[in-house]
């Protein structure tokens, strides 16, 4: 499926240092859903080798892959992927038009 998210120049840099970091044979970031917190679901990343997980979407962005759990494809239909820092924190930010609230503190959505 093309374009299932889109990943920013931002979020890409950003992996491309975690990556760095990881372990052994990791090439790729995984995203998916976990259904947690007080609005439903949640989102999730992990660590992932592109060759475990051949029946995951695989988005390519400025030299990175970010590997989609099909679990979770209805989920981010559209959204796009960011990862924005200010003088508080930094983090992934998901734009998710199927969101139709999310929890107090941003942790959390539901559809």
């Amino acid at each position: 499926m093309n374009n299932l998210i889109s990943i920013t120049s931002n979020a890409a840099n950003q992996i491309k240092k975690i990556l760095l970091d990881a372990p052994k044979d990791i090439d790729a970031v995984i995203v998916g859903i976990d259904k947690s917190g007080c609005s439903g679901y949640s989102y999730k990343l992990d660590y992932g080798k592109t060759s475990d997980y051949k029946d995951y979407e695989t988005i390519h962005k400025e030299g990175v892959k970010v590997l989609i759990d099909p679990k979770a494809t209805m989920f981010l239909l559209g959204s796009v992927m960011d990862y924005r820092a200010d003088t508080l924190s930094s983090r992934f930010v998901f734009d998710n038009p199927n969101e139709k609230s999310t929890c107090g503190c941003g942790e959390s959505f539901n559809i």
